[in-house]
């Protein structure tokens, strides 16, 4: 197993929830127990893999005092849209996890792809054809 994808997957689970502190912050009264609840998801996660992290003899990637945000959150749309962004890259990492991993650790990763992307597609409104699949996901959009 390489330790450095679910470093990665670490990593990724620590910027969601810094990004959902945003989201939870700014999104609308009627959003803000389904940012509730995926900010606690991704704590959930994040926890886990620390934990797999160290079952496999690394030490954890620690969060980040602070991220930068890929665009300005003023707003409860901006904030949704933040939410999709968080979830497509989280998508990602897992997505890449799958690949690298194997047995419990691979449902685990699958689970977490497949979650990020019903949350992502919430929040966003729609769906894309290869979640966590960046490349494919572009492609499509592009008409390639």
């Amino acid at each position: 197993m390489n330790v450095t994808a679910v470093q990665a997957a670490l990593a990724a689970e620590h910027a969601a929830v810094y990004g959902y502190g945003v989201v939870g912050g700014r999104v609308g009264a009627g959003r803000r127990t389904e940012a509730k609840e995926a900010w606690d998801a991704h704590r959930s996660r994040r926890d886990a893999l620390a934990r797999t992290v160290r079952d496999l003899g690394g030490k954890p990637v620690a969060a980040q005092p602070a991220y930068a945000l890929p665009f300005a959150v003023p707003d409860a749309a901006a904030a949704a849209k933040l939410a999709a962004v968080l979830e497509d890259r989280v998508a990602g990492v897992y997505s890449d996890l799958v690949r690298a991993a194997d047995g419990p650790l691979r449902r685990e990763a699958a689970a977490a792809l497949r979650e990020a992307a019903v949350r992502a597609v919430r929040w966003r409104g729609s769906s894309v054809a290869f979640p966590g699949l960046a490349e494919l996901t572009t492609s499509v959009r592009e008409g390639v």
